[in-house]
Protein backbone atom coordinates (compact mmCIF):
# COMPACT_ATOMS: atom_id res chain seq x y z
CA UNK A 1 0.00 0.00 0.00
CA UNK A 2 2.89 2.66 0.72
CA UNK A 3 4.14 2.10 -2.94
CA UNK A 4 1.28 2.65 -4.22
CA UNK A 5 0.38 5.89 -2.08
CA UNK A 6 4.03 7.27 -2.84
CA UNK A 7 3.32 6.62 -6.92
CA UNK A 8 -0.46 8.40 -6.73
CA UNK A 9 0.44 11.37 -6.95
CA UNK A 10 2.78 10.70 -10.35
CA UNK A 11 -0.43 8.45 -11.70
CA UNK A 12 -2.57 11.27 -10.65
CA UNK A 13 -0.50 13.85 -12.85
CA UNK A 14 -0.39 11.70 -15.91
CA UNK A 15 -4.04 11.65 -16.34
CA UNK A 16 -4.97 14.51 -15.14
CA UNK A 17 -5.45 16.51 -18.37
CA UNK A 18 -7.48 13.13 -19.39
CA UNK A 19 -9.37 13.42 -16.40
CA UNK A 20 -10.25 17.57 -16.76
CA UNK A 21 -11.53 16.45 -19.87
CA UNK A 22 -13.86 13.63 -18.87
CA UNK A 23 -14.87 15.43 -16.05
CA UNK A 24 -15.63 18.75 -18.49
CA UNK A 25 -18.33 16.19 -20.54
CA UNK A 26 -19.80 14.64 -17.40
CA UNK A 27 -20.62 18.16 -15.83
CA UNK A 28 -22.11 19.06 -19.67
CA UNK A 29 -23.79 15.83 -20.40
CA UNK A 30 -24.37 13.67 -16.99
CA UNK A 31 -25.62 10.38 -17.80
CA UNK A 32 -28.46 9.38 -16.63
CA UNK A 33 -27.76 6.15 -14.70
CA UNK A 34 -24.63 8.60 -12.81
CA UNK A 35 -25.79 8.11 -9.55
CA UNK A 36 -26.06 4.44 -9.67
CA UNK A 37 -23.50 3.73 -10.82
CA UNK A 38 -21.08 6.01 -9.17
CA UNK A 39 -22.99 3.99 -6.07
CA UNK A 40 -22.09 0.52 -7.43
CA UNK A 41 -18.27 1.40 -8.25
CA UNK A 42 -17.81 2.78 -4.89
CA UNK A 43 -19.13 0.10 -3.39
CA UNK A 44 -17.78 -2.54 -5.25
CA UNK A 45 -14.35 -0.39 -4.82
CA UNK A 46 -14.51 -0.55 -0.72
CA UNK A 47 -15.34 -4.28 -0.41
CA UNK A 48 -12.01 -4.65 -1.93
CA UNK A 49 -10.31 -1.42 0.01
CA UNK A 50 -9.30 -1.26 3.62
CA UNK A 51 -8.87 2.31 4.76
CA UNK A 52 -7.31 1.10 7.40
CA UNK A 53 -4.30 -0.23 5.79
CA UNK A 54 -3.80 3.72 4.26
CA UNK A 55 -5.23 6.27 6.28
CA UNK A 56 -3.34 8.71 3.78
CA UNK A 57 -6.18 11.13 3.74
CA UNK A 58 -6.04 11.71 7.48
CA UNK A 59 -2.40 12.10 7.15
CA UNK A 60 -2.13 14.54 4.33
CA UNK A 61 -5.44 16.23 4.31
CA UNK A 62 -7.48 18.04 6.91
CA UNK A 63 -11.43 18.23 6.84
CA UNK A 64 -13.60 21.12 7.75
CA UNK A 65 -15.70 21.20 10.48
CA UNK A 66 -19.25 22.93 10.67
CA UNK A 67 -20.23 23.96 14.05
CA UNK A 68 -22.23 20.88 14.40
CA UNK A 69 -19.41 19.06 14.22
CA UNK A 70 -17.07 21.08 16.71
CA UNK A 71 -20.59 20.63 19.22
CA UNK A 72 -20.50 16.60 18.69
CA UNK A 73 -16.90 16.20 19.06
CA UNK A 74 -15.95 18.47 22.00
CA UNK A 75 -18.90 17.11 23.89
CA UNK A 76 -17.59 13.43 23.17
CA UNK A 77 -14.08 14.88 24.37
CA UNK A 78 -15.35 16.66 27.27
CA UNK A 79 -14.38 19.56 25.90
CA UNK A 80 -16.30 23.26 25.67
CA UNK A 81 -16.41 23.91 21.99
CA UNK A 82 -13.81 26.95 21.88
CA UNK A 83 -11.64 25.42 24.02
CA UNK A 84 -11.82 22.20 21.61
CA UNK A 85 -11.44 24.95 18.42
CA UNK A 86 -8.56 26.38 20.68
CA UNK A 87 -6.84 23.53 21.34
CA UNK A 88 -7.04 21.56 17.67
CA UNK A 89 -8.50 23.72 14.92
CA UNK A 90 -7.85 27.36 13.13
CA UNK A 91 -9.00 29.44 10.79
CA UNK A 92 -7.75 29.05 7.00
CA UNK A 93 -8.20 31.11 4.04
CA UNK A 94 -11.71 30.60 3.51
CA UNK A 95 -12.91 31.43 6.94
CA UNK A 96 -13.63 27.47 7.79
CA UNK A 97 -12.23 25.79 10.55
CA UNK A 98 -9.74 23.33 9.94
CA UNK A 99 -6.94 21.07 12.04
CA UNK A 100 -3.89 23.04 13.39
CA UNK A 101 -1.40 20.08 12.38
CA UNK A 102 -1.22 17.32 10.14
CA UNK A 103 -1.24 14.03 10.80
CA UNK A 104 -4.69 14.10 12.24
CA UNK A 105 -4.39 14.18 15.78
CA UNK A 106 -7.17 11.95 16.63
CA UNK A 107 -4.96 9.32 14.42
CA UNK A 108 -3.44 6.66 15.77
CA UNK A 109 -0.45 4.28 14.66
CA UNK A 110 -2.44 1.72 13.94
CA UNK A 111 -4.59 3.98 11.55
CA UNK A 112 -7.67 3.58 13.63
CA UNK A 113 -9.61 6.82 14.31
CA UNK A 114 -9.99 8.27 18.09
CA UNK A 115 -13.31 9.87 17.76
CA UNK A 116 -14.85 7.83 14.60
CA UNK A 117 -18.36 7.84 16.06
CA UNK A 118 -18.26 11.35 15.94
CA UNK A 119 -15.63 12.11 13.25
CA UNK A 120 -16.30 15.37 10.77
CA UNK A 121 -19.33 15.09 8.14
CA UNK A 122 -16.09 15.48 5.85
CA UNK A 123 -13.96 12.02 7.33
CA UNK A 124 -17.53 10.58 7.36
CA UNK A 125 -18.27 11.24 3.23
CA UNK A 126 -14.66 10.82 2.04
CA UNK A 127 -13.91 10.51 -0.91
CA UNK A 128 -17.15 11.67 -2.04
CA UNK A 129 -17.47 8.92 -4.78
CA UNK A 130 -20.65 8.03 -3.75
CA UNK A 131 -22.30 11.59 -3.72
CA UNK A 132 -25.65 11.95 -5.61
CA UNK A 133 -24.52 14.84 -8.62
CA UNK A 134 -20.99 13.57 -8.56
CA UNK A 135 -20.83 15.56 -12.01
CA UNK A 136 -20.72 18.65 -9.21
CA UNK A 137 -17.97 18.12 -7.74
CA UNK A 138 -14.87 17.51 -10.02
CA UNK A 139 -12.51 20.03 -8.42
CA UNK A 140 -12.60 18.03 -4.75
CA UNK A 141 -12.48 15.04 -6.90
CA UNK A 142 -9.26 15.83 -9.07
CA UNK A 143 -7.53 17.06 -5.55
CA UNK A 144 -8.80 13.38 -4.07
CA UNK A 145 -7.14 11.63 -6.77
CA UNK A 146 -4.02 12.33 -5.79
CA UNK A 147 -4.78 11.57 -1.75
CA UNK A 148 -7.15 8.43 -1.58
CA UNK A 149 -6.18 5.04 -3.94
CA UNK A 150 -9.50 4.18 -3.73
CA UNK A 151 -11.28 7.50 -5.71
CA UNK A 152 -8.42 6.62 -8.35
CA UNK A 153 -9.52 3.22 -9.37
CA UNK A 154 -13.32 4.50 -8.69
CA UNK A 155 -12.57 7.28 -11.49
CA UNK A 156 -10.76 5.20 -13.73
CA UNK A 157 -13.37 2.34 -13.60
CA UNK A 158 -16.11 4.99 -14.51
CA UNK A 159 -13.97 6.46 -17.21
CA UNK A 160 -14.07 2.88 -18.57
CA UNK A 161 -17.89 2.47 -18.02
CA UNK A 162 -18.80 5.64 -19.90
CA UNK A 163 -16.28 5.67 -22.65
Amino acid sequence: MEEEIRKLPILAKQKQKENRKFFSKLRRKPPKDLNTTMQRLHEEEFQRTDCLECANCCKTTGPLFTDTDIVRIARHLKLKPQNFIEKYLQIDEDQDHVLQQLPCPFLAEDHYCAIYEVRPKACRDYPHTNRKKFHQISDITMKNLVICPAAFRIVESLKKHYN
